[in-house]
């Protein structure tokens, strides 16, 4: 049951492409430093390992193929995407001299980031899309499925966590830690409401 290497490449350009949960933790790494991205990473993990499990236990498909639930799931993700960017770049008015974000602590930066994943329907199709090109019918499907979504979680909470790496030492080096800041924050939130439009648009088949 071990994975191929072409599950793991495949996996892996997908975990470096920009997503919503990339432009979350910088964003929180921005707003409060390294702690809160790291923070976010996990909290983006754990809303991954929910997609994991959940496709393990079939209620993926189940959404998948009720057109209400896909549309209620879809539509609650790409209002919380907006409502994060819009806040992101809403809050440039408050102060130009504060960051863009506030800081709102580990614990707040892991509950949005197991929200802004749980959220994401993309998800969740794209486990029950990806992962069965690798499962073997000949052997039990559910730990399998489990075990090549965690390697999938793993993979992109490695990019995350690499990003607040390169977010953190940005907003430490030179003088202008607010203008880097508040500069990150407004790409995470344009980035944000962009991809929560795509979201709200985007038919079952995009």
């Amino acid at each position: 049951m071990l994975p191929s290497l072409t599950f793991l490449l495949a996996a892996t350009l997908l975990a470096i492409t920009p997503g919503p949960g990339i432009a979350y933790v910088v964003a929180r790494t921005a707003a409060g430093g390294r702690a809160e991205g790291i923070a976010s990473s996990l909290g983006t993990a754990v809303g991954g390992m929910v997609h994991v499990l959940a496709g393990a236990l079939g209620l993926s498909l189940l959404i998948a193929q009720s057109a209400w639930a896909y549309a209620v799931v879809k539509y609650l993700g790409a209002a919380y995407l907006m409502y994060l960017g819009i806040r992101l770049l809403a809050s440039r008015a408050a102060s130009p001299e504060a960051p863009l974000v506030q800081r709102a602590g580990a614990g707040k930066a892991l509950r949005d980031g197991i929200i802004v994943e749980v959220f994401n329907v993309k998800t969740a199709l794209f486990f029950l899309a990806f992962i069965p090109q690798f499962v073997s019918a000949r052997q039990p499907l559910a730990p399998q499925f489990i075990l090549y979504g965690t390697l999938c979680v793993l993979l992109n909470s490695l990019v995350d966590l690499i990003a607040v790496a390169a977010a953190s030492r940005i907003l430490a080096s030179g003088t202008a830690k607010a203008a880097k800041a508040r500069l990150l924050s407004r790409l995470s939130g344009a980035t944000m409401l962009t991809l929560g439009v795509l979201v709200a648009v985007a038919n079952r088949n995009g």
